[in-house]
């Protein structure tokens, strides 16, 4: 089986993906491969970020990556937490950045939102972008235990609950990360004939 490193240290993303990729490739993380590197996401969108980790470990692991950027958009608040989701809060951590989002949405009657994911692929010298999005609303209470992040106050248009109340087959055949691996893995199987 071909193996493909994913840029993350996020055993949520990690185990995500791994399902997705389940019978095709074997995913490596970071940690699997060794790399302890803090690597910094320091462009102001999603596709610099990935393209930042895909590059690091393409560079100096001399291995296939892919690597993501995502987040959460909430229009009322001018697409913010965007590229600042995982440290909106001022660190990591999933619960402060939660209720930042719902401190600062308090009273907002414009409650749409956006997940985006941007993947970046580098297969030996070549780089690739793949991207996408799933539209929603922002609840005011969060609801759910599964999933991790902002799962549990975005109810994805469509249906009546939060990402956090879905099991994960459900949220991976409908989320911004599934929707762009899809891409990914289209276009993996595509290079493979």
């Amino acid at each position: 089986m071909r193996q493909l490193v994913f840029a993350t240290n996020n055993q949520n993303k990690t185990k995500e993906v791994r399902n997705l990729l389940a019978g095709q490739y074997e995913v490596l993380n970071l940690a699997d491969i060794g790399c302890t590197t803090d690597i910094p996401e320091t462009a102001d969108t999603f596709a610099g970020n990935a393209e930042l980790k895909s590059s690091f470990v393409a560079e100096n692991f001399k291995l296939d990556c892919f690597a993501d950027d995502s987040g959460l958009e909430v229009e009322a608040l001018n697409n913010e937490p965007g590229i600042y989701s995982a440290r909106y809060a001022g660190e990591r951590g999933d619960e402060a950045n939660l209720r930042l989002v719902l401190q600062k949405m308090e009273g907002a009657e414009n409650r749409k939102a956006r997940f985006r994911t941007v993947v970046s692929l580098i297969q030996g010298a070549e780089r690739f972008l793949f991207e996408g999005t799933i539209e929603g609303t922002i609840r005011e209470t969060p609801t759910g235990g599964n999933g991790f992040g902002y799962d549990p106050i975005f109810q994805p248009d469509g249906f009546d609950v939060t990402f956090a109340e879905m099991d994960m087959a459900t949220k991976n055949q409908i989320s911004h990360r599934a929707i762009a691996m899809r891409k990914l893995i289209a276009f993996l199987k595509e290079q493979a004939v």
